[in-house]
């Protein structure tokens, strides 16, 4: 059996709709489905549609929304809701990425109410877990994931598990161009795994790493066992960049 691998991009503040229908354009040019790959886009919220629809014959593609509030509805000026990234074209969305707890002050109990607000509308959740630069040299990496995780662990219903994925992005390393060896995201990983089994779940729960991953690196990380895939910011904004990655692994 191909081991499935998530190749993620993260598309931030970057492209607007005609940027992301030349992008599709040219990735679909460059790309084709393959088995045991999996193509995940988080672009920006108004490009989401743009997105969806030059895919919408890629069964291997999915797209995604970078951030959504918990509620339906209401006087939340500025926010997104599940249901209209849904109607946007959005299967997929990111939660708690460190850009959101670290720079708009996103608590551990928002990604909570967001992870279960994605899973109750029947799309999957991937949520963000890491530590800063500070907790890592202290030794707090193991605190610092499991302060993020375990809430998240424990609001999500049995039946929502297969559609619940884990980034972890060691914030040092983001945009930094510092990474983790393969080593170290492998060793987190599998701590991660052991906070999930300790719940009592069954099925494998998928990990991907996030933190300055390249075409330079990626082959040594997708390597790793416990590694289901990347996270991938800078790198995935250019076409041609992007395609070399997702041709790597598998």
């Amino acid at each position: 059996m191909v081991r499935s691998l998530v190749y993620a991009a993260n598309w931030k503040l970057h492209h607007g709709p005609a940027a992301a229908r030349d992008f599709v354009a040219r990735f679909a040019e460059l790309t084709e489905p393959r088995e045991g790959r999996e193509l995940w886009f988080f672009p920006t919220a108004i490009a989401i549609a743009a997105v969806a629809d030059g895919f919408r014959r890629r069964a291997d593609v999915r797209v995604g929304a970078q951030n959504v509030h918990w509620e339906p509805k209401g006087a939340f000026t500025g926010e997104l809701s599940v249901p209209l990234v849904a109607e946007a074209g959005a299967t997929h969305v990111l939660v708690g990425h460190s850009e959101r707890r670290h720079i708009f002050g996103e608590t551990v109990e928002q990604s909570a109410r967001k992870t279960v607000a994605v899973l109750a509308a029947g799309l999957t959740a991937l949520v963000c877990v890491g530590e800063t630069l500070a907790e890592r040299e202290a030794g707090r990496t193991e605190d610092a994931v499991r302060r993020q995780l375990d809430l998240v662990l424990e609001v999500v219903a049995t039946a929502d598990r297969s559609r619940l994925l884990i980034a972890y992005e060691p914030v040092w390393a983001i945009g930094t161009g510092r990474n983790a060896t393969p080593a170290d995201a492998a060793q987190v990983h599998r701590f991660i795994r052991s906070r999930v089994e300790g719940r009592g779940w069954t099925d494998r729960l998928r990990v991907l790493y996030g933190g300055s991953v390249n075409a330079g690196n990626a082959l040594a990380i997708l390597a790793e066992p416990d590694v289901d895939g990347v996270l991938v910011g800078g790198a995935s904004l250019n076409p041609e960049g992007w395609a070399e990655i997702v041709g790597l692994g598998g």
